[in-house]
């Protein structure tokens, strides 16, 4: 008797949804009445097209002039000829389904004026869709809505998509992230078929009707980036395992991840996708929306997941009971200076000055940092999470600082780690008509308010006053220590005209940078001077660099010199690396940590196109070698490399030493 009331109960959902259908209803009353479980046959084709908005959409096939006249029209007819076959339909059927799939791809293709590429995932696509036997009509609106809303348009030009899927490995598992970037495997090289076909590439058909079951019901064009996420996560363990294996063979196992699941799985799989999205700030959906489902600019560049003011503010203000849900602990890296000018009351306070001048202060600090997220969580205040979000000034010259500290978590794999879109400055904007919000906001000192003030504030120590928040008293002591720090950390960035007290360099035509140039900025300098990184044009190559033994490539004769480093990225990840000085050129190895006594070769470059050596008096261990050619009365600086050079003094007197040895042979 029990067994029967329980499948009557269970057939419950099934009447409710046959009667919703026959009445207006939406994507939402569907999810409502399935909860994403996979749907009756019967129903399947109806549910689609109302969770696809498609039902009213008509036979858009109507204006299909029928000329199959695409400039590559034969290899889509071969295409869906060798598609169609492995259908395994009859011979009769075969020629129908043949003729229906070229006409809804060459009228798509002319639609959208676009070019018919092959492997770009619109067969598999069409696979599931056709199993539906619906009209022609129908299976084009299908594809049409499930190609333009739910395949990231960004898969085959800037490629935001896999960088987006990176962000969010970053984010939830940096060790892992981490160990696919030593490997050089980004995410395009394995799920690339996975964003083509929503899976169904790789997924046998039954897995690839239930995933698709609750993808639709969601209508949530993101549930692939989560989706993605699960599937590579899962496989942590094995991956892992995998670190003596070939880079082809861990992307050949990445790439078929996704074969192994069951139709049993897909409920398992899609909850826990859910679920990392309840566990994954949401407003990188809004900031970056635009650079996945169009061709907007690229999103490479992002050091870690993106949150906005909007979001921040929200979360540290409103409470809920939700445990699993996103809470953040703000922690403002920002010069003491400017922290004591203004800051967020929920804002712990890690002066990013202390990772290179003071690295056992800066270790305590963090420490400090801990143990005050720890008693925030403890207490369950508003400004207590799980969540990492780094603040910055807003400004490059503090920021690069910012994301070092930010690098310096990563690579010790901290999990939840992101950084607030425009720091302090869009956060000061945003309570512009409410500026007592700001703890101890000083507009004298404030970078916002008095820009022209805040160049002097590093000069006229600005009093510091104790905050009544829970993070004033907690980080007081981190305070104290960073001001007890002399002097400022390095700003290295480029100025052309910044001016210098070594030797004025002459560049000959044969150095092919430029003609001769007199009266400019002296080459070799030791200076304050803040560049502008934004007028250097960085190049940043994916290429595989050439693999050396070190030892072996520093018995090189042609070698004058070779100094131990750390090679310092703009991004603020640093890597132990070796400066070979010859007599043409500057040489840099960078270590490969997995592989003990090996380096990549990393940067050539002929000491002829140095126009500039720059250090910072108050740490004259961070050198800055500038490429470029002269511009009229200035140079014009393209490119750069920046080292700690524990012995940079000697470093640059070879550097210098050499190339005065070239101009004088030129001579």
């Amino acid at each position: 008797m029990a067994s029967l009331d329980d499948d009557s109960h269970s057939s419950d959902w099934i009447l409710e949804l046959e009667n919703a259908i026959l009445e207006e209803c939406s994507a939402a009353d569907i999810y409502c009445i399935c909860k994403g479980k996979a749907l009756p046959e019967t129903l399947r084709s109806e549910i689609w097209q109302i969770c696809l908005d498609v039902r009213d959409k008509g036979n858009q096939l109507d204006q299909f002039n029928e000329v199959y006249d695409l400039p590559n029209q034969n290899v889509l007819r071969e295409d869906c000829t060798s598609f169609v076959a492995k259908l395994g339909n009859d011979e009769e059927d075969r020629l129908s389904v043949t003729s229906d799939v070229e006409s809804i791809l060459t009228f798509y293709c002319k639609s959208r004026n676009i070019p018919y590429v092959r492997e770009n995932g619109w067969m598999e696509l069409l696979a599931p869709i056709l199993t539906l036997k619906v009209p022609r009509s129908t299976t084009y609106n299908l594809f049409e809505a499930i190609r333009d809303t739910y395949i990231p348009q960004s898969c085959h030009s800037n490629g935001n998509a896999f960088h987006i899927l990176r962000l969010l490995l970053l984010y939830h598992d940096p060790e892992l992230c981490s160990f696919l970037d030593t490997k050089r495997i980004i995410p395009e090289q394995y799920c690339l078929s996975w964003f083509q076909s929503l899976f169904a590439a790789t997924c046998n058909l039954e897995v690839v009707m239930n995933m698709w079951d609750n993808y639709f019901q969601q209508s949530d064009p993101f549930f692939i980036f989560f989706l993605s996420l699960i599937m590579v996560v899962n496989a942590r363990d094995q991956i892992i395992s995998m670190k003596d294996e070939s880079r082809e063979k861990i992307i050949t196992c990445l790439t078929n991840m996704p074969c192994g699941l069951e139709a049993d799985d897909v409920s398992d799989f899609c909850t826990l996708a859910q679920y990392y999205a309840l566990k994954t700030p949401v407003s990188f959906r809004n900031d970056l929306v635009q650079s996945i489902y169009s061709d907007s600019a690229s999103v490479s560049q992002a050091l870690c997941l993106p949150v906005s003011v909007h979001e921040l503010v929200e979360n540290t203000t409103q409470e809920t009971s939700n445990v699993d849900a996103v809470r953040f602990f703000l922690v403002d890296c920002r010069p003491i200076e400017h922290y004591n000018a203004g800051h967020s009351p929920n804002a712990f306070h890690l002066d990013c000055n202390l990772m290179l001048q003071e690295p056992s202060a800066f270790a305590t600090a963090v420490q400090g940092l801990l143990s005050a997220q720890r008693q925030a969580l403890a207490h369950k205040s508003n400004a207590g999470g799980e969540h990492l979000c780094f603040l910055g000034s807003g400004r490059n010259e503090e920021d690069q600082f910012t994301h070092m500290v930010v690098a310096s978590f990563l690579q010790k794999h901290t999990q939840y780690v992101s950084l607030l879109s425009g720091g302090y400055i869009a956060l000061h904007n945003y309570f512009a008509d409410n500026l007592d919000v700001l703890h101890d906001h000083q507009p004298r000192s404030c970078i916002v308010c008095a820009p022209k003030y805040a160049m002097k504030s590093s000069q006229e120590p600005s009093k510091s006053v104790q905050s009544n928040d829970l993070f004033g008293k907690i980080s007081a002591a981190m305070k104290s220590k960073s001001a007890e720090v002399k002097g400022k950390l390095i700003d290295y960035i480029v100025n052309p005209n910044g001016v210098g007290s070594v030797q004025e360099r002459h560049v000959s035509s044969s150095d092919k940078i430029g003609k001769r140039y007199r009266n400019v900025a002296p080459v070799f300098s030791i200076d304050d001077d803040h560049d502008n990184m934004a007028n250097v044009e960085q190049i940043d190559s994916d290429e595989k660099q050439e693999l050396v033994q070190i030892q072996a490539y520093l018995k090189n004769p042609e070698i004058v010199e070779h100094f131990p480093c750390q090679e310092v990225k703009l991004n603020g990840f640093m890597y132990k690396s070796h400066l070979i000085v010859t007599k043409a050129e500057l040489i840099v190895l960078r270590e490969i940590p997995d592989m003990k006594g090996s380096a990549e070769l990393i940067v050539k470059r002929p000491l002829s196109a140095i126009v500039k050596i720059t250090a910072r008096k108050r740490h004259p261990e961070l050198i800055t070698f500038k490429y470029g050619v002269p511009d009229g009365e200035n140079l014009k600086i393209s490119d750069m490399d920046r080292f700690l050079i524990p012995n940079a003094d000697k470093a640059t007197k070879v550097v210098s030493d050499q190339i005065l040895m070239q101009l004088k042979a030129k001579e």
